[in-house]
């Protein structure tokens, strides 16, 4: 939401005085406006015509207003000495605009803090933003509504994004007799399919590392593959698309190794070319090919209805909501797959073919990585038409980068030089509060040079040609005919083990400050009551020396 400040307002807060900027309000302005009370400790408004809402600029540093309804605002605001005394709807506009790092330190100030800002609906936009739906769990608000919350599946998800800097040990899969061209992950039931030049179709389980069925022989190279709880896909250079359906009561979801099916297995051709690439969204599944189109298929008829041409041949291809982005020749395509028109292009994105390409679960962020060892990130933004703007550039590889995948922040590219590079691309993003507050620039396209990868993965010594990443694991596969697991669940373990280290420390360091401050407040009684006692002492000595005195006189008389 978006609030904006009519005039200059200064607004008196506890331990704070934050100034509104001048902002004016769309549309007409109102000409009775908010007018500052001359006693700092209460505001004077007009009750019937204005309403005041709060929202963080740009900056972080102040707050503006904009006068939207007719609400009596002396009533929502009486008072108002600190932050805490502000309604719970406004405090949530409020923190509606913060990161996540900002509304966690938020939620540290205190008890009615940190319950609404661990209640907030935002933390559900940060996590979906970032990874999509839950992957582990139901649909959020079934049966799990209770067993986590968005905070914690956030907080949960992002420790696990950082397990990629720490240890790994590699897993490798064998059975394919030729090089591996594609692989295909399905987190959500950990399973991992892959295909290549021997032409059979191979899933594994990923978590142990076995193999559980193969297809037969589909009489060709195949090239791509995709699969989802309901649908497994592969692509052929003869041009077909060969197809599984899932079956209830399958824990594989899919039976590869049975005799041809026709009510669990399909094929259908309309490709005039080898099929470089295949994907799945939840109405529609999309084929690239070497005969310059892209087609889109209804899922439940395989009927297609839509084919998008291009100029060269198909690489890459990646869909979102009704856009696909694809990649042909040296050229970035952004295409409406509703009416099959073209929104943008961007024409020599590499020297050479844009061999790969990758996009974020928001559909802003493009990747794309070419013959010339080159890595291009690109941001689809929309004002009167599409646009798409070169964001940053790395050249990681010595060699032609064949395949990208992206899971937030982790951008993973493999290449003929037998490489892995991940690149965190968390630093090159703009903030939620940046987008709302910036102005649009224009559109720059010129390449910006950033930080090299933050790690290079070894150990090929010829080309790789697919890589893929699920939650804690980057799966890769290449000439070699041997597909490889490297697995960083360790690294999680042992950042656990710190982590519950660190807190106890915290723990303790917190109980000897308690007991630190109780033992000073004890020591300072005990030494109000020692001066007490030499005082009495005091006193008790000069009667017994006048009554010894008195005794003395007595007897001498």
């Amino acid at each position: 939401m978006e609030f904006e400040c009519q005039r200059g307002t200064k607004i008196g807060l506890e331990d704070c005085s934050i100034d509104c900027v001048d902002y004016p309000c769309r549309g007409k302005a109102d000409p009775s406006f908010i007018e500052p009370s001359k006693n700092p400790k209460s505001f004077i408004f007009d009750s019937e015509k204005q309403k005041s809402l709060w929202r963080l600029n740009g900056k972080g540093d102040s707050l503006i207003l904009k006068c939207e309804e007719s609400v009596a605002v002396n009533e929502v605001l009486p008072d108002c000495r600190s932050i805490t005394d502000l309604p719970p709807a406004l405090i949530s506009e409020i923190l509606n605009c913060l990161e996540p790092k900002e509304l966690g330190v938020v939620s540290c100030v205190n008890a009615s803090l940190y319950r609404l800002a661990s209640e907030h609906h935002v933390w559900k936009e940060f996590y979906c933003e970032r990874w999509g739906q839950p992957i582990l769990l139901a649909p959020f608000g079934s049966e799990h509504a209770d067993e986590k919350s968005w905070k914690e599946l956030f907080v949960e998800r992002e420790f696990r994004s950082k397990t990629f800097m720490g240890r790994y040990s590699i897993d490798t899969l064998y059975g394919h007799t030729e090089a591996v061209r594609t692989v295909s992950v399905l987190s959500s039931k950990k399973l991992l399919f892959t295909s290549g030049y021997d032409q059979i179709v191979r899933m594994w389980d990923m978590e142990e590392g076995l193999s559980i069925a193969s297809s037969r022989p589909l009489g060709c190279t195949i090239r791509a593959v995709a699969a989802d709880s309901r649908l497994l896909i592969a692509g052929g250079t003869d041009g077909f698309i060969h197809g599984w359906r899932a079956e209830d009561g399958n824990p594989h979801l899919f039976d590869l190794t049975s005799p041809q099916n026709q009510n669990m297995e399909f094929r259908v051709w309309e490709h005039e070319g080898p099929i470089t690439c295949l994907a799945l969204d939840l109405n529609k599944m999309y084929s690239g090919s070497w005969d310059m189109t892209i087609r889109v298929w209804d899922r439940s008829s395989f009927e297609c209805l839509k084919v998008l041409m291009h100029n060269d041949w198909v690489w890459s291809l990646a869909p979102h909501d009704t856009t696909v982005a694809s990649a042909a020749g040296s050229d970035l395509y952004v295409w409406d797959t509703n009416i099959g028109s073209k929104l943008a292009i961007v024409t020599n994105v590499h020297a050479g073919n844009a061999f790969s390409l990758a996009r974020s679960h928001t559909g802003k962020l493009l990747f794309t990585g070419g013959e010339d060892g080159a890595i291009h990130m690109f941001e689809l933004s929309r004002n009167v038409k599409f646009h798409l703007r070169r964001v940053a550039t790395w050249i990681p590889h010595s060699g032609a980068v064949y395949s990208l995948a992206f899971e937030f922040p982790w951008l993973v590219s493999v290449s003929s030089d037998g490489k892995l590079s991940l690149i965190d691309v968390r630093k090159l993003l703009r903030t939620k509060r940046s987008y709302v507050m910036e102005k649009p620039s224009k559109v720059d396209n010129r390449a910006r040079n950033v930080e090299p990868p933050q790690r290079m993965l070894h150990g090929f010594g010829s080309n790789l040609f697919a890589v893929d990443v699920g939650l804690d694991r980057i799966i890769c596969a290449g000439e070699e005919g041997v597909v490889r697991i490297w697995n960083f669940s360790e690294a999680l373990e042992v950042e656990q083990r710190v982590r519950a280290l660190r807190g106890l420390r915290l723990e303790n360091r917190m109980r000897r400050r308690k007991l630190q401050s109780e033992m000073t407040g004890k020591g300072s009684r005990a030494d109000q009551c020692s001066v007490a006692a030499k005082k009495n002492q005091l006193n008790g000595d000069r009667n017994s020396w006048r009554n010894r005195r008195r005794v003395t006189g007595k007897l001498k008389a």
